[in-house]
């Protein structure tokens, strides 16, 4: 009788560890039980040997390695989701956080002009009174003098001329005495064009605003004195090449913006490979588990690599698994006088439903007009190259390409959440004929003329 028993015991472990070992592996959620204020749920992760995975009693696609992924519409309270297979069920809630009413905050108008001083370079100018506003009318430098007639939520709005203004995070500026004495004036203006380059200079007795807005054929550079008169506006149009890159600089009241043509031959270019994340900041996490710091950085060796074979100056802002921030990608690409910035990444979900029949394939940002064209190359070349879908070309707010210093790209090669993508990504050609896209690109873009 007991041998009986231990052999029922041995038998019913032995069930334990087997179907264990064939059920489903979910890389999200993280928890069974979570407080969220997202409106979706995801289950990521991997199901074995054929199960067919379940999730709320509907059946869900899995690729041919495992792959799947699902969202699930969050109500706000509790929301119990089961997920299930032919070897495991498991059963996840979901807390979401009733949202807060949005309070709809007015403008506050001064009484009268107050007297701010930007207190860091590189200070966002907005359009609207919003972060995640994409238009910037301008970076100001530390030290520039504004004067500012009302405020709205965290931000001050800066009065530039009559029916002109913009507006600047409040922790960006402090206020400080009105002054007695003379308001700034115009000193001169300079233009000195060279072969491949044109530097613009315009200088007054204080350090005052600026917006910058491109046109088709032309770069509109406008310096406001409103403490002279609101309507008193400095423009330079400055004429750009047809591939070009710009920098503006301020120091002591003098404003110099240098225009530069791309060189014509690849071997002339220096080119910042950027493979993001990296460290602790492991991106996204995959279907299977894989790390998109990883795959981003074999991308960006390939990359290297293949420019490198012809002939091209090729810097890296990590060549292995470390922490690099954002602002040391950027300050790297300025202090080599990068002509080119590609920032390799692959792409995830945000919080929207997954449709992995349309959130699959590649796409480029770019921010600045001058890096439009190289966006719309790349998605095409490396889409051709890999066998991914094209996912468009957007306008995107990133900030190791909103510098103007380079032409700069941002690269989302695949969707790491999505089971058709890893299909590709986990492909053992697929870093290196991405990196060939890339390359690809690159080329067509700079040797056109040719």
């Amino acid at each position: 009788m007991a041998e009986m028993k231990k052999q029922l015991v041995l038998s019913l472990i032995s069930c334990i560890i087997s179907t264990q070992a064939y059920a489903y592996e979910l890389v999200l959620p993280k928890a069974k039980k979570m407080n969220v204020n997202s409106n979706y749920a995801f289950f990521v992760g991997r199901a074995r040997n054929s199960e067919s995975i379940m999730i709320n009693n509907l059946r869900i696609y899995t690729a041919p390695n495992g792959a799947f992924a699902h969202s699930v519409k969050l109500n706000d309270g509790e929301n119990r989701i089961i997920i299930r297979s032919s070897y495991n069920t498991q059963i996840y809630r979901f807390y979401k956080n009733a949202k807060k009413a949005i309070k709809d905050e007015t403008v506050c108008e001064f009484e009268q002009l107050k007297s701010g001083i930007v207190l860091k370079d590189n200070e966002p100018l907005f359009a609207t009174p919003s972060y995640s506003e994409i238009k910037r009318l301008a970076h100001l430098f530390e030290g520039t003098h504004v004067l500012i007639d009302a405020s709205k939520g965290d931000f001050y709005r800066v009065f530039l001329a009559k029916d002109v203004s913009g507006w600047i995070p409040k922790k960006g500026v402090e206020f400080c005495e009105q002054k007695s004495s003379e308001p700034p004036s115009f000193l001169n203006m300079n233009n000195t064009r060279y072969k491949n380059a044109s530097v613009h200079t315009i200088s007054f007795t204080e350090n005052l605003p600026y917006t910058v807005e491109e046109r088709s054929d032309e770069i509109i550079f406008k310096v406001y004195n409103p403490e002279l008169s609101d309507a008193s506006v400095y423009t330079m149009n400055i004429p750009k090449p047809e591939k070009y890159t710009y920098q503006v600089a301020m120091n002591d009241g003098v404003y110099t913006f240098k225009v530069n043509e791309l060189p014509k031959d690849v071997t002339n270019c220096t080119i910042v490979v950027d493979a993001g994340h990296g460290g602790n900041e492991k991106g996204a996490i995959g279907c299977l588990g894989d790390e998109e710091k990883d795959i981003n950085l074999k991308i960006a060796l390939e990359l290297q690599a293949i420019l490198q074979q012809k002939g091209v100056n090729v810097l890296m802002t990590r060549e292995c698994d470390g922490n690099v921030s954002l602002e040391d990608r950027v300050a790297f690409a300025r202090n080599n006088n990068a002509n080119i910035f590609v920032s390799i990444h692959l792409n995830s979900i945000g919080d929207i439903p997954i449709n992995i029949n349309k959130n699959r394939g590649t796409s480029v940002y770019y921010y600045n007009n001058n890096s439009k064209d190289l966006a719309k190359i790349l998605e095409s070349s490396i889409s051709r190259n890999s066998k991914t879908n094209k996912d468009k070309v957007r306008k995107g707010n990133f900030a190791v390409i909103r510098p103007a210093d380079y032409i700069g790209v941002l690269v989302e090669a695949a969707y790491m959440t999505n089971p058709k993508d890893s299909m590709l990504y986990r492909t053992p050609d697929f870093a290196s004929n991405v990196a060939k896209g890339i390359a690809d690109g690159i080329l067509q873009f700079v040797n056109a003329d040719k």
